[in-house]
């Protein structure tokens, strides 16, 4: 099975042209899934229902995805900042859909122009119709198929969204594979708490399945887990490993952070500039983490963190930096250093 997650800034029509609508909450997902040679290849789009309003669910939609979708109805502020998000988060390839209002029209040479100011001009302009634009979407699946291969090899590393008590299960974790694969009966350990647990059975797509790999959506039911060692910026990852070749341990897939040095890669849009003092927020595998500059200002800086901040030791992703106060709120991505 090979999952393709997919950032969608656009309406619920458009979405439910390109596939079926599933789970409904602050973000919703939509799900269509065909078969081959080689088994299912499904599409995930993952839309947050609630952005401009609401900015953490579009960036961990973006933190989750390979690729992107944006139906642009007008030229404005917010589409500026969705494509500056989508530049910061890594996601060059993608598909734009002009569907402006009754009565109105859009520039598409103005719009090209803009995604290609932001970082994006590798995305193509494709008409409003959902075959299409599914067609689309599997080929950039099948161009990114060795990606999606290689991030399975990593070290497992999945971000908790969802937890709670199941009657005749026990405690279940729901979260994406961002790395890596686990199966059934893995021990895992559960970061901050440090706590201990075990993968008594696993679900995805509603289905029971022995192992999870990268891009799946799962439903993890823990063994011998606690569920205060369970929260909402909890990072499940597997153990780390004792080499008895050389007398080692195999460090954690994840390093904490709780001060660090970031190189701040501004976006094109963005004309504030950081400074000391400054509160701002760190967006990677689904973490939404306050943090105030204490030193340095422009792109170099110091930050200290309000809770551990995790970031992947293997093919670390783009750290994506808002300042929820700004006009757009994407300051941009960054590389960060841990900082004793």
């Amino acid at each position: 099975m090979v999952v393709l997650n997919i950032a969608m800034i656009g309406s619920d029509e458009l979405a439910k042209s390109i596939a079926k609508a599933a789970d409904q909450r602050d973000v919703h997902t939509y799900v269509h899934k065909e078969m081959d040679g080689d088994g299912a290849r499904i599409l995930s789009l993952i839309r947050p229902a609630k952005y401009p309003e609401r900015l953490p669910p579009f960036l961990n939609a973006l933190s989750t995805a390979q690729v992107g979708i944006i139906e642009v109805t007008e030229v404005n502020a917010t589409l500026g900042e969705v494509l500056v998000a989508f530049a910061s988060s890594g996601i060059t390839h993608g598909v734009a859909v002009l569907n402006p209002a009754d009565g109105s029209w859009i520039d598409q040479d103005q719009v090209a122009m803009l995604f290609k100011q932001a970082g994006l001009a590798h995305w193509t302009f494709e008409k409003n119709d959902g075959p299409h634009l599914r067609e689309c979407l599997y080929t950039l699946m099948d161009q990114r198929i060795p990606d999606l291969l290689a991030n399975a090899e990593a070290p497992l590393v999945i971000p908790v969204d969802q937890h709670f008590n199941v009657k005749g299960i026990g405690l279940v974790a729901i979260g994406y594979v961002q790395s890596g694969t686990v199966s059934v009966h893995d021990e895992l350990i559960l970061l901050p708490a440090n706590g201990g647990g075990s993968a008594k059975s696993l679900q995805v797509m509603d289905d029971d399945v022995p192992s999870a790999t990268a891009g799946d959506r799962v439903g993890l039911a823990l063994r011998n887990a606690k569920e205060e060692h369970l929260t909402g910026g909890t990072i499940i990852v597997h153990p780390a490993v004792e080499d008895k070749r050389t007398n080692t341990s195999v460090p954690l897939a994840v390093e904490q952070h709780v001060n660090s040095s970031v190189e701040l890669k501004v976006s094109p849009f963005q004309k504030r500039a950081l400074a000391v003092g400054d509160v701002i927020h760190a967006s990677v595998d689904l973490q939404f983490v306050v943090g105030r500059v204490t030193a340095g200002d422009g792109s170099s800086l110091k930050v200290t963190w309000e809770s551990p901040l995790f970031i992947r030791k293997t093919n670390p992703p783009q750290v994506l930096i808002a300042q929820l106060d700004s006009k757009p709120r994407i300051m941009g991505s960054a590389k960060l250093d841990k900082e004793e």
